[in-house]
């Protein structure tokens, strides 16, 4: 599962007959549709995966997040999986509870925003090196609409990776991610990426088979 290949017959079974993903209101249905910002009022202190994926997490992005570079952290949470000597000049955490943010030792600051109600990212262009989406795209209502929105505030050749496994909270994720498979959802993210016509190729990996626990996914692209 080295690379994910682009283009219209990538989206198979996830956009029907050739509609826009982000007008196919159907695969975004939730079982819970009450307020977002109800559901994380409290601190959720889980990271969606073990600590031993958790670590192989920070060695990948440790490899491929150079130092020195600004990196936004989006659907932040308590942790970000990065290793305790990062050695990036910013991580900004962007998320939904402002206690989870401020427990994040690895944030070099934290930003309350629903993304859900503002796909609109509350940062200047070109303002980042990188993105992370760690083990939260399931939950975006309009995914493509913020994919679309992170190449703006990425740099030239700014990376977006973004991190999945198996574990969710079932009720606040959308129904075409809870209704795939890990491989379909790869194909997925790419699908996304793919539609806001802003990225390069992306490439798909395992981290982590899910032998002794949960399996770990990360889908990778560059900003076009």
């Amino acid at each position: 599962m080295a690379g994910v290949a682009q283009g219209s017959n990538q989206h198979g079974n996830h956009s029907g007959n050739h509609r826009r993903l982000k007008d196919r209101a159907d695969l975004f249905q939730r079982q819970d549709n009450t307020d977002d910002r109800a559901f994380y009022s409290f601190p959720r202190l889980v990271i969606h995966v073990d600590e031993q994926a958790s670590g192989v997490l920070a060695g990948y992005l440790a490899d491929r997040l150079p130092r020195g570079s600004d990196v936004l952290d989006l659907m932040s949470a308590w942790r970000s999986h990065m290793a305790e000597d990062h050695g990036l000049a910013s991580l900004t955490g962007l998320g939904m509870n402002e206690t989870e943010l401020a427990d994040n030792p690895a944030l070099t600051s934290g930003l309350v925003h629903d993304l859900n109600k503002l796909p609109a990212l509350p940062f200047a262009d070109r303002a980042f090196d990188a993105c992370l989406i760690l083990f939260s795209l399931q939950y975006l209502l309009k995914p493509v609409d913020v994919m679309t929105d992170i190449a703006r505030v990425l740099r030239p050749g700014g990376m977006l990776h973004v991190a999945y496994t198996n574990r969710l909270f079932p009720t606040k994720a959308v129904a075409v991610w809870r209704h795939s498979g890990d491989v379909e959802r790869a194909r997925l993210i790419a699908a996304y990426l793919d539609e806001t016509g802003a990225y390069g190729e992306p490439e798909a990996r395992r981290l982590v088979d899910g032998s002794a626990g949960g399996p770990l996914y990360v889908v990778s692209a560059a900003k076009a």
